[in-house]
């Protein structure tokens, strides 16, 4: 049907997730959400399904007929709704995959992130080097030009904890800090680069030392984006054929306590940085 998006956003998709929920919640059909607006059950399912828009108007006439009383939230729809800006990902479209250019957005948008990673460096703390001799480890190869393209959008999403800082945590496994990546100079490289960004105010570095004892069941890597209200978080994990983007109540509640637990576990930064900086020596 003419005017209907071909490929939405996760962040659109969100959306519609979230609306749908709300009328799930008030115990009504997509027909009588459509009868209490005075629209088609079609126009309904289309605004769910993330293939046309809301205006702030409807949006706001839906969440008072779901009697949703939660204020932020509806806030929080009604931006998603409305904001129409046109990130730097988007020169991406059509260059690389979707997953991509949606979790660049999720960066975006995010209030807060939080990242565990066991065994590579998270890639917001990437250099470049070493992004580039993780991407040139993909079976099948990538051509030269796709492995360049990934590498550089790469380091343009570094934005985040670099130029238009947000609070960051990343609680990252020992493993991790000593695999060789890209040889001797790039690990040495890298860990440098990481004990640089941990001195800024808003970048806690944790380490997770393999003396650590009774961690097996801990071992849930994540990227856990905060959204502007607690609902609106997102967890995102690497998938067989991607990335992986989980926003259920139930589940974010979960990936919440599996953070704060492996936080706990770590080391303090201060210790932290110590260890990263007698592993640079050794290389």
């Amino acid at each position: 049907m003419a005017g209907l998006r071909r490929d939405p956003t996760a962040r659109q998709v969100r959306l519609g997730i979230e609306l749908r929920r709300l009328r799930d919640a008030a115990g009504l059909k997509g027909r009588d959400a459509a009868a209490l607006l005075g629209v088609s059950s079609a126009q309904i399912n289309q605004i769910e399904s993330a293939l046309t828009g809301v205006s702030e108007k409807r949006l706001r006439s839906l969440a008072a007929n779901y009697a949703c009383t939660d204020a932020e939230l509806v806030d929080a729809l009604v931006t998603m709704a409305t904001d129409r800006t046109r990130g730097w990902w988007e020169e991406y479209r059509g260059l690389l995959p979707t997953s991509f250019l949606d979790l660049s957005e999720l960066e975006h948008y995010a209030t807060y992130r939080w990242d565990v990673d066991f065994l590579h460096v998270p890639g917001l703390l990437q250099t470049e080097d070493y992004a580039r001799a993780l991407f040139a480890c993909r079976v099948p190869e990538l051509p030269e030009h796709d492995l360049e393209l990934r590498v550089r959008h790469r380091m343009r999403r570094r934005i985040v904890i670099e130029k238009e800082p947000i609070p960051y945590t990343a609680v990252v496994h020992e493993a991790a800090l000593r695999i060789r990546v890209g040889g001797r100079t790039t690990s040495r490289a890298q860990l440098s680069r990481i004990l640089e960004l941990s001195e800024a105010d808003h970048v806690t570095v944790r380490v997770i030392p393999f003396a650590l004892e009774e961690f097996a069941d801990m071992t849930a890597a994540m990227v856990y984006a905060g959204g502007t209200v607690p609902r609106l978080d997102t967890v995102v994990r690497d998938g067989p054929h991607g990335s992986l983007f989980i926003d259920s109540e139930a589940q974010l509640g979960v990936f919440r306590t599996l953070f704060h637990r492996v936080e706990a576990a770590a080391l303090a930064p201060e210790r932290s940085r110590d260890l990263i900086h007698r592993l640079t020596k050794e290389l």
